[in-house]
């Protein structure tokens, strides 16, 4: 497909995510929702605080109604309260998630959980037959929805699940000018947390710092930490779906380890008899240590398609199987809440573990091995061959390693792993690796995949 890519649609709102296309995304998917029967064909439409986001939303509308659907407006949301208002019936977030200002997009959700790749397939299809609306007396009408109270009631009781009561707890989060500056704070305070909140205000240029959160860009809240003036710290991007943790010097947790925390937590938690964590090939084996430790086990999944490997999980398990966290990095699935990715959510929940046992408890038993991620350049048309040569090639050179091929070329040995997979958004092959030899064992597979890239087709 080459509308839709790992996350929805997302593009330049002038050139690529444009009005036009909103009005007939939103028309084909009206059209799709009304041929298909399973859930409430009523749309909710949300949006972030961009700049473009109003009048997306409302070419958005204005497609969704004239393909004969009821519509319900509930206004500048995160996206994890916009997936929670959907449950039950569909849904639309106008959001670019963690990209620059200029840019926006388009995510839809089924029921609460975003859409699969062949729900996507349909939307595109109807998008290039480009349908006339339907006859001026059916098309839908709209309402307004106001779903964000709720949400963070929501949060806050499945929080409670988990951990003790803040009490106090010192909490600073940096909202980057995005939507957590609606939902976190507020969550956090409810729990009982001393909070200060950093650019909350909702600005969809994103003044304070980029929508991305990065060690580059986190500078207020490293600095407020590093004060000693809270106890633990958040930052999200620009729909709060995202999350980074900090701790109290301000340092930020990697985010394997910390989705190692949560994936134990959960696995301890769970009464399945079969429990579960899905992940990406990408993701530290540090979450395998934890998780087994907890009687559970991990699949991995690709990139950007944690819930394939949710429904992956319960179609390759048994009645006695539950899938009780999915997770990719700073991205959370939180299971037993919702099936969206929820930064809110990990926010609420890692205060609360943090209130009952320190930071620094939670993060001893992981054994946290260095990690790298390295780029290597490769024309978009040598990927695949190139790819295809690194499944021999790569094992070759590390013999005494297991090998898998599923995502990429991933190679699990006794000090270590490395996964080299091409990206499917850049001319690039790209390497992880985690190893306390990390730096030799990225030079060994950047010289074989070098090696691949110069090698003459055939």
């Amino acid at each position: 497909m080459t509308l839709f890519g790992t996350a929805g649609i997302r593009g330049p709102a002038i050139s690529r995510v444009t009005p036009e296309l909103a009005l007939a995304v939103g028309r084909a998917a009206g059209l799709d929702a009304r041929a298909t029967d399973d859930v409430d064909s009523t749309f909710v439409v949300a949006r972030d605080g961009r700049e473009t986001g109003s009048g997306l939303a409302a070419a958005l509308e204005a497609g969704l109604e004239s393909a004969g659907v009821a519509v319900r407006r509930a206004g500048v949301l995160p996206t994890p309260a916009l997936a929670f208002a959907s449950r039950g019936r569909r849904g639309v977030m106008v959001t670019a998630s963690h990209n620059p200002p200029a840019d926006n997009g388009l995510k839809l959700f089924h029921d609460g959980q975003e859409y699969d790749d062949d729900a996507e397939a349909r939307i595109e299809s109807r998008v290039e037959d480009d349908a006339d609306p339907v006859a001026w007396s059916e098309w839908g009408t709209a309402e307004r929805l106001h779903p964000l109270g709720a949400y963070r009631e929501a949060v806050v009781d499945y929080a409670e699940g988990y951990g003790t009561a803040l009490d106090g707890l010192a909490v600073v989060v940096d909202c980057g000018n995005g939507m957590a500056g609606r939902a976190t704070p507020q969550v956090l305070d409810e729990l009982g947390a001393d909070v200060t909140a950093l650019n909350a205000n909702v600005d969809g240029s994103f003044p304070a710092r980029g929508s991305k959160p990065t060690p580059a860009t986190l500078g207020d809240v490293r600095a407020f930490l590093a004060d000693g003036d809270a106890d633990l710290g958040f930052a999200h991007d620009g729909d709060a779906d995202r999350i980074v943790v900090l701790d109290s010097t301000g340092e930020i947790v990697h985010e394997d380890t910390i989705v190692a925390v949560l994936a134990e937590q959960y696995t301890r938690a769970s009464d399945a008899a079969d429990p579960v964590v899905v992940t990406t090939p990408n993701a530290s084996s540090r979450i395998d240590d934890r998780v087994t430790a907890a009687d559970g086990r991990v699949e991995r999944v690709r990139l950007g398609a944690l819930h394939e490997g949710v429904v992956t999980a319960y179609e390759a398990g048994t009645d006695d199987t539950r899938v009780v966290f999915a997770a990719e990095p700073w991205k959370h699935v939180h299971s037993e809440h919702g099936p969206w990715i929820d930064g809110v959510a990990s926010a609420a929940v890692l205060a609360r573990l943090v209130a009952e046992s320190g930071l620094d408890a939670l993060r001893e038993p992981v054994r946290e091995l260095p990690y790298r991620k390295v780029s290597i350049d490769c024309p978009d048309d040598r990927k695949e061959p190139v790819m295809e040569q690194l499944a021999t090639t790569l094992p070759d050179e590390f013999p005494d390693g297991e090998v898998a091929t599923e995502h990429g070329v991933r190679i699990e040995r006794d000090d270590g792993w490395v996964l080299v997979r091409q990206s499917g958004t850049e001319p690039k092959v790209r390497i992880y690796a985690e190893s306390e030899q990390v730096d030799a064992l990225i030079d060994r597979t950047r010289r074989v995949i070098e090696t691949a890239i110069d090698r003459p087709t055939s």
